[in-house]
C-alpha cells in the first residue's frame, strides 16, 4: 500500500504519529493509498522549519521571489498531463476538469509573478515641513492554509502563490481525501528555485486543522470548506490573535429572465450544475426561470439535456463527469434526493441507482433534476454539493431577485437575459459577492478577487487578486524628517499635526 508522507524542508517527511487516511480511486471505489495524519509535534516541525526559512526568503527582493514564481509556471505546464492524472485518479473529476483545475490555479501564479510591483508602497513628498511619509507592505511570516477535496491543484495556488511571492513561509494541510496533488505542487515549487522550507505540507484531520488554528507561530489561516466548520475556523482562529480568511459553502442561483436564449442558458446550466459532479462551491444548483412559460420551456430543454448526459471514469474523454469523491458522500447526496421527494419537490430525472458497467464499485451517480422546488424546503436552503439542479419558479423579476438575496449563502449568481437594463439592475441590487451576466460561473480571473457574502465568506479580505496580497502582508508607515542642524530647546506636548 503506497503512503502519501508529509513534505517539509523541501523533501518527504515520514509520519511519526501512527495514524493514517484512506485513499480511494473513486472510479472502482477501492482503497489506493494511505496518508500519514500528523500530531501536534508534527506540525511543530513544521512550522520552526518554516520560521527559519522564511527570514531568508523575505530579505529576498521581490524580482528574485517572482522568478522562482515563473519557473513554476513552466513546470506546471510541462508537467500538466501528469498532474491532471494525478488528480483525477484521486477526485474522480474527468481529466478536462482537472486540467481546468490546474490551470484557474496556474493563472493565480501568473498574477503571482508580478508581486514587485504588486508590493510597492506609497510616498508622500512634504506632508510637512521637512516631513515625508511612506508605506511599505512587508510579509507576516509563517501563514496557513487549509483547502477542500474539490479542488486539489487550483485552491492551494489561489492561497500559496500570492503567500510565498510577499515573502512568507507556507504551511499547506490539503484534504486528506486527494493529498498527492498537493505534494507533488511542493515538489515543483522546490524544482523551481524555492529554498527549503518556505512551503510545506502537513497531511491531517479536523485535530490538525485546531492545532493550525491554535499554534503561536502561525500568523494568518486561509480555509476553504463548508460554511459551519468555516465559521468556527474564522471564531477560533481570531479568538487566537490570527488573520482569518474563511470561504465558505454556496447555493448559486441562475436567474432566467423571459427573453433569454433558452438553447444557451440550457448549455450554460448543464455544465455549470454537473460538471466536476457538482462538487463545486461555484457549481449552478438552483435555476430559477420568471414566469410559469419560461419555467415549462426551460424545463422541456433541460430535461432533453440531462439525460443526454454521459456519466462515465475519469480518463473517459466522451464523459461530462465522473464519480464523486467517496461512497460516504454519495449517500448523503442521495439522502438529500430522498429528502427532496418527501418534502413535496417533483423529481423530474432520478439518478439514484447508477451503475457503470465494468465499475460497479465505484462511486458513481446519475444526473437528478427537481422542479417546484420552494424556498421553504430543506434542499433548497443547504448545499447538496452533488449532480443535482433544483428547478425554483418564480413569478416575477423582484421575486427571483430576493430568493437570491435572502438565501443564507451569498457565493455566486448568474442572471441570464438580453436586457441590459434588467441585467445592470439585478447586479446592483442583488446581495451576492460574485455576478455573472450570462456567465453561469462567475469566478473572477486572477488580478480581481474571489469571495462570496454571508454564510460563504467569513473575513474582511478575499481570496487572491489584490486582496490576497493585502491579506499576506501588513502594512508600515513611516513618517521621517531629517533636521538640518541646531538644537531645538522648545518642546511641546500637544499632538504634532502638519500644520
Amino acid at each position: 500500500m503506497r503512503t502519501i508522507e508529509h513534505f517539509i524542508g523541501g523533501q518527504t517527511a515520514a509520519g511519526t504519529s501512527g495514524r493514517h487516511g484512506e485513499v480511494f480511486d473513486p472510479n472502482i471505489g477501492q482503497v489506493q493509498a494511505r496518508v500519514a495524519l500528523a500530531c501536534s509535534e508534527e506540525l511543530d516541525r513544521a512550522v520552526a522549519n518554516a520560521a527559519e526559512a522564511q527570514q531568508g526568503w523575505a530579505q529576498t527582493n521581490p524580482q528574485r521571489r517572482a522568478r522562482v514564481m515563473f519557473e513554476f509556471k513552466r513546470l506546471l505546464e510541462t508537467h500538466m498531463d501528469e498532474l491532471a492524472r494525478l488528480l483525477s485518479s484521486e477526485h474522480g473529476k474527468v481529466i478536462a476538469d482537472s486540467r481546468g483545475d490546474i490551470q484557474r490555479g496556474l493563472e493565480v501564479i501568473e498574477f503571482s509573478c508580478g508581486i514587485p510591483h504588486l508590493l510597492k508602497g506609497e510616498y508622500t513628498q512634504g506632508a510637512g515641513p521637512g516631513i515625508d511619509v511612506y508605506s511599505a507592505r512587508q510579509p507576516l511570516g509563517v501563514v496557513a492554509g487549509v483547502t477542500p477535496f474539490n479542488f486539489p491543484a487550483m485552491i492551494p495556488m489561489w492561497m500559496f502563490g500570492p503567500a510565498i511571492a510577499c515573502g512568507n513561509a507556507f504551511i499547506l494541510k490539503p484534504s486528506e481525501r486527494d493529498p498527492s496533488v498537493p505534494v507533488r505542487l511542493a515538489e515543483l515549487m522546490i524544482e523551481a528555485g524555492l529554498p527549503p522550507g518556505v512551503l510545506n505540507v502537513v497531511h491531517g484531520d479536523k485535530d490538525i486543522v485546531e492545532a493550525i488554528l491554535r499554534h503561536p507561530g502561525i500568523k494568518a489561516v486561509s480555509f476553504v470548506g463548508s460554511s459551519d466548520i468555516a465559521q468556527s475556523v474564522y471564531a477560533l482562529g481570531a479568538q487566537h490573535g490570527k488573520r482569518v480568511q474563511a470561504m465558505g459553502g454556496a447555493k448559486n442561483h441562475g436567474i432566467v429572465l423571459p427573453d433569454a436564449d433558452l438553447d444557451q442558458t440550457v448549455a450554460d446550466l448543464i455544465g455549470a450544475a454537473y460538471g466536476s459532479a457538482g462538487e463545486r462551491c461555484m457549481a449552478l444548483p438552483v435555476v430559477v426561470p420568471v414566469g410559469e412559460e419560461t419555467a415549462d420551456a426551460l424545463r422541456e430543454k433541460l430535461v432533453a439535456a440531462v439525460k443526454g448526459l454521459r456519466v462515465g471514469v475519469s480518463t473517459d474523454a466522451q464523459a461530462h463527469y465522473g464519480p464523486v469523491v467517496t461512497a460516504v458522500h454519495r449517500s448523503k447526496i442521495e439522502s438529500y434526493l430522498q429528502m427532496g421527494v418527501d418534502e413535496g419537490a417533483e423529481l423530474v430525472v432520478d439518478g439514484r441507482g447508477f451503475s457503470l458497467p465494468g465499475h460497479e464499485g465505484g462511486f458513481f451517480l446519475g444526473p437528478s433534476l427537481f422542479d417546484r422546488v420552494t424556498a421553504d424546503m430543506k434542499t433548497y436552503r443547504e448545499e447538496i454539493f452533488g449532480p443535482v439542479l433544483q428547478i425554483v419558479r418564480a413569478a416575477t423579476f423582484e421575486e427571483a431577485l430576493a430568493l437570491a438575496s435572502r438565501h443564507q449563502y451569498g457565493n455566486g449568481v448568474a442572471i441570464f437575459t438580453r436586457n441590459g437594463d434588467a441585467a445592470r439592475e439585478f447586479a446592483d441590487r442583488v446581495e451576492v459577492g460574485m455576478v455573472g451576466i450570462n456567465v453561469p460561473i462567475p469566478v473572477p480571473v486572477a488580478y480581481h478577487s474571489f469571495g462570496g457574502w454571508k454564510r460563504s465568506g467569513f473575513g474582511d479580505l478575499n481570496q487572491y487578486g489584490q486582496d490576497g496580497v493585502r491579506f499576506f502582508t501588513r502594512t508600515k508607515t513611516v513618517t521621517q524628517r531629517w533636521p538640518k542642524g541646531g538644537a531645538v530647546t522648545d518642546q511641546s506636548f500637544v499632538i504634532p499635526t502638519m500644520r
